[in-house]
């Protein structure tokens, strides 16, 4: 199916709630069987901070009257506990705790499959709106990046996995893809919200206000800026009624309003989840006790249990006298990132959340396939720009076969002793190689597609309008 633009460009749509509805009962078909699959205690699924196994740990914990952070088991958020520790030990119909758990799960990816489809929506018109604009086209032909990263989201194994894997990726990454949207849509307290409550619960989120505040800013993702500064003010009618989203606009102006509002409303949100969590630890500690068991945990790296990262095999062969230099070294790494990258893609700042979130997947303490199911969804939201990416396919056969290969490697390590910690590293290095190569041809193809942009914007303004009338494909094959 087709939907006509204002402009004359079409947008290819496809049914998505059937597809999603589908992806619903097939996870509730296989949370029935969780229990012989077992996927809650492999660890490229479940870590230390998402474990629902550990968070029932801490919930009987508090309902004993004690820290839910004794023993060392439980490192995550003391809100979770409340909501989520009931439905660890409930049953409905007789059936097992881990339905229903895996029902929240499930309801969780399709709420965030819908915001992910949402953006790429906003994202297309906007786009649409841009080129018609600088008078590059007359006839564009878009895929629906939104319904296939909402797609890719919903039925990549990764996410599939995470799900029935009895863990709290799934609410993570929804109010994380909820900061994106928010920002997206220019609605400030909704961003603010979700921004609070993803770093509260993961602290890496926390690098995501810089894409946030330049969503809020300046508005989606553009070409280089600088082709707007000399366009006139009085764009034609055709141009403006693109959609229901052609208030999607780029501003050269900076929004400091949004900016204000947003943080304005962080800090009430912020002030709210750090006063519940001192009210529920007022017997165990505080505040202090809370952040030295969850932050700290995360920045510490104590948990040295074989993941799918890089962290764990290094620290566990490092002189404990160098421990604290290499914890601020791999740390610094993502820090270090933040303000180049900002930088050269200020005017792209959905695509540097994209960016962000791969990298602090990559270099966290304890990451897991829900990490990647994200960014490999995010990833989707520019397929219109990322056309021409090189190594796909081998990405592709890397990603598969790495997760092929990590159990097989696990099993010959802990179960059968004829391997050694060594084959495991292995597919984590793999695994982080790929990662690493996927950032960079994503982040080389984008500035080529905005050089490009540039140069035909030139050339449709010095000497060629007729180009105008082309289609982008046969601009970029001259």
């Amino acid at each position: 199916m087709e939907e006509k633009m204002g402009n004359g460009s079409t947008i290819k749509r496809f049914g998505f709630w059937k597809w999603a509805v589908a992806s619903f009962f097939f996870r509730l078909t296989l949370s029935y069987f969780s229990e012989n699959l077992n996927f809650s205690a492999r660890p490229e699924v479940t870590t230390p901070l998402n474990s629902l196994r550990r968070l029932a740990e801490g919930y009987w914990l508090k309902q004993l009257e004690m820290s839910p952070y004794s023993g060392s088991m439980y490192h995550g958020s003391p809100l979770l506990l409340p909501i989520l520790g009931p439905l660890t030990v409930k049953k409905i119909y007789g059936q097992p705790s881990q339905v229903l758990c895996c029902l929240v799960s499930a309801v969780a990816d399709l709420l965030a499959a819908f915001l992910i489809r949402e953006t790429g929506h906003r994202r297309v018109a906007a786009h649409t709106h841009h080129f018609t604009s600088l008078g590059i086209l007359k006839r564009i032909d878009f895929l629906p990046s939104g319904d296939i990263a909402a797609m890719v989201y919903l039925w990549n194994p990764f996410t599939v996995v995470s799900c029935i894997g009895f863990n709290t990726t799934p609410i993570e990454n929804l109010f994380i893809i909820l900061s994106i949207y928010g920002s997206s849509a220019g609605l400030a307290p909704l961003s603010a919200f979700g921004w609070v409550i993803a770093s509260h619960l993961s602290l890496y989120p926390l690098i995501l206000v810089i894409p946030i505040i330049l969503l809020l800013g300046f508005g989606l993702d553009a070409p280089p800026r600088k082709l707007f500064v000399n366009l006139h003010s009085d764009e034609s009618d055709q141009a403006k009624l693109l959609s229901p989203y052609s208030k999607c606009t780029t501003n050269t102006i900076f929004c400091w309003r949004k900016v204000t509002l947003f943080f304005v409303w962080a800090f009430i949100w912020m002030s709210y989840v750090l006063t519940l969590c001192s009210l529920y630890m007022k017997e165990h500690g505080g505040l202090h006790e809370m952040l030295r068991r969850t932050y700290g945990f995360i920045l510490t790296a104590k948990d040295l249990s074989p993941n799918i990262g890089v962290l764990w095999y290094f620290f566990s062969e490092v002189f404990e006298f160098f421990r604290d230099f290499f914890l601020m070294v791999f740390h610094a790494n993502i820090l270090f990132m933040v303000l180049p990258l900002a930088i050269r893609l200020n005017h792209r700042p959905c695509f540097l959340a994209f960016v962000y979130i791969a990298i602090s997947s990559m270099l966290k303490s304890y990451p897991s396939v829900g990490d990647a199911a994200l960014y490999l969804s995010l990833l989707a939201l520019f397929v219109n720009e990322l056309a021409e990416m090189q190594y796909s396919f081998f990405l592709f056969c890397g990603y598969a076969g790495v997760f092929l290969l990590s159990p097989v490697m696990h099993n010959l390590w802990i179960w059968r002793g004829t391997g050694n910690a060594n084959f495991y590293y292995a597919t984590s290095m793999a695994y982080a190689c790929f990662q690493i190569v996927l950032i960079t041809e994503a982040l080389t193809t984008m500035l080529n597609y905005d050089r490009k942009i540039t140069k035909l914007c030139s050339v449709v303004k010095n000497s060629k309008p007729e180009l105008s009338q082309e289609s982008f494909g046969d601009i970029k094959q001259q």
